[in-house]
């Protein structure tokens, strides 16, 4: 594919620019392919201001592939709590067992050795492929995370694409196609490769995402003083802050979710474990009725309705307590202490509803 600018240019203002005014991030002053991971899996669907907090403790907990995958999945999710899209952790826990006990399409032996070295420099093409597909068979991990930690723990020359680097490309090629499919996705792949310093895939993926992150941003950018503005063919035309071009969004499922928290005189309540292939799969939650629309509660209970919007549903959500002499038997429930509740991987959406309801609770 033909670059219609100086791609040298590109590569070495964007690196410049980068090595000025770069954030100081904890993973990026490591080659750790195991803390790379979990970086890219946890920045996948949060921002980086969110993401920082959760990292750092989670990788205090599991440092490592064997901690991690020695781990119960409850423990793993109470970790990844408030984060959301929970699939994320499920599978990064399902991977770093893969990764200890040698199953599945990743050797137990190599995987293990990807996961404590960045020394590649000698590798031939075929052992660096090796790699990345060893990386990519991993669950969860796609073309994008297989590529990220490829470059970044080993240097090999593959792009990492997040939504910093799609729009990025979208504006410097001014490419009005469709980002966010199939065939999109492909299409921009390819002018990532290109664009790509293979010598130093490190620096310039690094380089490329944080310039469409602090720079190039989606709103407002600054294209006047931008240093490849020269080359950005959206600028040239004015057409950056029409791009890129994603695909409509889905309209929303509305649902309406109804919370009874049991309280005992001695503050025991119910908690029950959701399970099939449902939001918040593995996470536990009051006892639940979904209807279609918010019941009544006595007016004489303390109660608090929550609006909390997912990509694909918004939920509509009444928590009221009702406190009892005695906790009713409900099928698949377990009795917890309300200080005890901590210790339970809760939604976002429940951790709210406590907060508002239980202001001063240990």
């Amino acid at each position: 594919m033909e670059i219609p600018f100086n791609k040298r240019y590109i590569q070495s203002s964007l690196e410049t620019w980068y090595e000025n005014n770069k954030r100081i991030l904890p993973w990026r002053e490591t080659t750790d392919p195991y803390k790379i991971w979990v970086s890219e899996v946890i920045l996948q669907q949060t921002r980086v201001a969110q993401g920082l907090d959760y990292y750092l403790r989670f990788t205090e907990r599991f440092p490592d592939v064997q901690s991690l995958a020695d781990a119960t999945e409850d423990e793993v999710l109470r970790y990844w709590q408030g984060l959301g899209y929970y699939s994320r952790a499920r599978n990064l826990h399902k991977a770093a067992k893969t990764v200890a006990i040698g199953s599945g399409n990743v050797g137990g032996e190599e995987a293990r050795r990807l996961m404590e070295t960045s020394d590649t420099a000698s590798l031939s093409p075929a052992e660096q492929e090796a790699i990345f597909r060893n990386l990519r068979s991993m669950p969860g991990v796609g073309e994008y995370t297989a590529g990220a930690i490829a470059s970044f723990a080993f240097n090999l020359p593959y792009p990492a694409m997040d939504g910093n680097v799609y729009r990025m490309l979208s504006r410097l090629y001014d490419c009005d196609m469709v980002f966010d499919t199939s065939a999109g996705k492909k299409y921009f792949h390819r002018l990532a490769e290109e664009l790509l310093d293979r010598e130093q895939s490190r620096l310039f993926n690094a380089a490329i995402m944080e310039f469409g992150a602090l720079y190039c941003t989606p709103q407002s950018p600054d294209c006047g003083r931008c240093p490849i503005g020269a080359f950005c063919l959206a600028n040239l035309h004015h057409t950056a802050e029409l791009l890129p071009i994603r695909k409509p969004r889905p309209k929303l499922r509305d649902r309406y979710l109804n919370y009874t928290i049991y309280l005992t005189q001695d503050d025991y309540t119910l908690l029950h474990q959701r399970s099939g292939n449902d939001i918040w799969k593995h996470l536990y939650e009051f006892p639940l009725v979904e209807n279609d629309r918010l019941l009544p509660v006595d007016e004489m209970s303390r109660s608090v309705d929550l609006l909390h919007v997912l990509s694909h549903q918004r939920l509509h959500a009444r928590f009221h307590i009702e406190r009892v002499a005695e906790l009713p038997k409900i099928a698949d429930t377990i009795v917890v202490a309300l200080s005890a509740t901590d210790d339970y991987a809760l939604s976002r959406l429940t951790l709210n509803a406590m907060e508002r309801l239980f202001l001063h609770r240990d």
